[in-house]
């Protein structure tokens, strides 16, 4: 595929580091990326394969840790990714800014980039938030499936209808820092109140369109008609549930059943560990390729050609549709785009060049934004 010579696909979202961390501990003697890695959907042979030319690393942490122990395990998550790098420089590259994206994909290597899902992994401190920005994040979803104290989940019960004033100063504050405000996971009104606030561009790092289905994950049509005047980009997720009505009815029935056995549907490792058996008694229904297309596709009607990118979400859910499988689909999923008509250049804005430009913007609203404020010193108080 001719465009990804010159254009690096970049996708926003993988979980790799938190499936490591599960399996190994993080060591890399154990279960090293560099190999074939049967349990996961990623490692590097496969990321070659399909294209990647860069990836943002999700530093996960699970949304109902104590705020220190969220910190220090999103600080190891970091770490890791840092690790990770180190260990294979002939492979990965290290990208702190859009021009660094370019350059290690030039190079012949993967950009890495850092993006902490979360905004619990802060801890309600701007110290740490800067911290996090030293240690090369370069976005921050601002809460995972649980409320943070300022502000709301789109799978939590709704406590201040969007973002509170220490919310939006954090907004602003990651503008002056020059770090993307992801708003996958948020609620709508949390949404509508960064894009009120935010300076600098937004990403949505993996959401898809909640007009085809209605999962409260996905973002409306409201909301995506906002990103053009903003800059900002939905990158279309690969998650079935967000994708396929059918998934998300038969992940609907599961979440039922759990809670009829006394389970939290939201949390991860109970949902891995009892999907099995309710898979034997309840089979489950396969997305496809065609209808993470649609998505896109009517990502781009909404929000324009400027507003849409790729966030496939591996190695954080557990089936992926058919053809998307790991992380070697992506050219399956540019195949079927080109099948319907976008031309070169608009592939090209669609795998990388959106996602790119929006953080160019982010680094330039940076600069305008610290030479009119310092840091923020607000503390966050109930």
């Amino acid at each position: 595929m001719g465009v990804l010579e010159s254009q690096p696909l970049v996708d926003g979202h993988n979980d790799l580091p938190w499936a490591l961390r599960l399996a190994a501990g993080y060591d890399m003697d154990r279960m090293d990326p560099a190999g074939p890695i049967a349990t996961t959907h990623t490692d590097l042979p496969r990321l070659r394969q399909g294209r990647v030319g860069a990836q943002f690393w999700s530093t996960y942490v699970p949304s109902d840790l104590p705020d220190h122990a969220a910190v220090i395990a999103n600080l190891e998550q970091v770490d890791f990714v840092h690790q990770l790098v180190a260990r294979h420089p002939d492979t990965l590259g290290l990208a702190l800014s859009a021009d660094d994206i370019q350059t290690v994909f030039s190079s012949g290597r993967i950009g890495s980039l850092l993006g902490a899902e979360g905004g619990h992994s802060i801890g309600c401190s701007m110290g740490t938030l800067r911290s996090l920005y030293r240690l090369g994040v370069r976005y921050m979803t601002l809460t995972h499936n649980d409320n943070v104290a300022w502000a709301d989940s789109a799978t939590d019960e709704p406590r201040l209808n969007g973002l509170s004033e220490f919310g939006r100063e954090v907004v602003r504050e990651m503008n002056r820092l020059g770090m993307l405000v992801d708003l996958s996971h948020v609620s709508p009104d949390t949404m509508n109140a960064a894009l009120d606030t935010s300076e600098a561009p937004v990403i949505f790092s993996h959401s898809s369109a909640r007009a085809l289905v209605d999962h409260v994950r996905n973002v409306p049509d409201a909301v995506l008609a906002r990103l053009p005047s903003n800059g900002g980009v939905c990158m279309v997720t690969f998650v079935p549930d967000f994708i396929s009505s059918e998934c998300f009815a038969w992940s609907t029935e599961l979440g039922r059943a759990m809670i009829e056995a006394g389970l939290d549907p939201k949390s991860w490792n109970a949902r891995m560990q009892f999907a099995p058996g309710f898979e034997g008694s309840h089979p489950r229904p396969r997305a496809t390729i065609a209808q993470v297309a649609d998505h896109v596709e009517h990502v781009r009607e909404v929000a324009g050609i400027d507003g849409v990118g790729i966030g496939g979400d591996y190695d954080g859910c557990d089936a992926m549709p058919v053809g998307l499988d790991d992380v070697t689909g992506y050219p399956r999923l540019l195949a079927e785009l080109i099948e319907r008509g976008w031309s070169d250049t608009e592939i090209a804005a669609l795998a990388g060049g959106n996602v790119i430009r929006a953080l160019r913007e982010a680094e330039s609203a940076s600069q305008r934004a610290q030479k009119e404020r310092g840091p923020a010193l607000i503390r966050f108080t109930e």
